[in-house]
């Protein structure tokens, strides 16, 4: 028994089929992951990736997973709009650029259907890979925002905040200039006025009008 737990072998035959799955996902995107794909790829037989991964669903969820870059996180310095604006425009270039996130957004909200593998369930909606997808993903976008809006900063400045509210003013136009596909989008100005459109929304209010625009009617 202690022979066969030791054996590497299982991880190893795990290790080369999310390698081989990545790789096709990266040169050709989700579609490009299938599972004769992958075990010609990867040279195993089907069955050694029926044993590691109960659906090709599941695969390209753990390849998409092991792809997501660690979040843009704050600066410990600077006003509230300067600390939201450089994880804004962090997420903007990210999503300009190299939109893995966001491309494993569209795919587990168009409702994944590859198709499961032979002697599986066909639901795997509810299956530990995509749930660490989505996990990942929720993670991802709410961490860096999570810093801000739990500290002093948010707390003087800002009104109780609409964590769902939020994601989708900062990030919510950046996700439509890549899926727009409009040669012309300015992801940085649009990140400008996103931090912008969000203070005016979650400012405390003072007197009637915003903490903001007091501010600016004092400059």
């Amino acid at each position: 028994m202690s022979a066969e737990r030791s054996d590497p072998r299982p991880a190893r035959s795990r290790a080369r089929l999310l390698e081989a799955a990545t790789v096709l996902l990266r040169s050709g995107g989700p579609s490009a992951v299938t599972v004769d794909a992958v075990t010609r790829t990867a040279n195993v037989a089907r069955a050694t990736l029926y044993r590691h991964f109960s659906s090709a669903n599941d695969l390209l969820a753990a390849s998409f997973t092991s792809l997501i870059p660690p979040p843009p996180m704050p600066p410990d310095d600077g006003s509230l709009r300067e600390r939201l604006l450089a994880i804004v425009v962090a997420w903007a270039q990210s999503i300009a650029e190299a939109p893995t996130t966001l491309t494993a957004m569209a795919w587990l909200s168009l409702g994944p259907d590859i198709g499961p593998l032979p002697l599986t369930q066909p639901a795997d909606a509810g299956s530990p890979e995509m749930r660490s997808l989505r996990e990942r993903i929720a993670q991802q976008y709410a961490a860096p925002f999570d810093v801000i809006f739990d500290g002093p900063q948010a707390a003087a400045e800002l009104d109780d905040v609409d964590r769902a509210v939020a994601l989708a003013l900062l990030i919510g136009p950046l996700a439509f200039g890549r899926l727009s596909t409009l040669a012309e989008f300015d992801y940085e100005k649009v990140a400008v006025a996103a931090v912008d459109g969000f203070l005016l929304t979650f400012a405390k209010k003072t007197d009637g009008a915003t903490a903001s625009s007091s501010e600016s009617e004092g400059a």
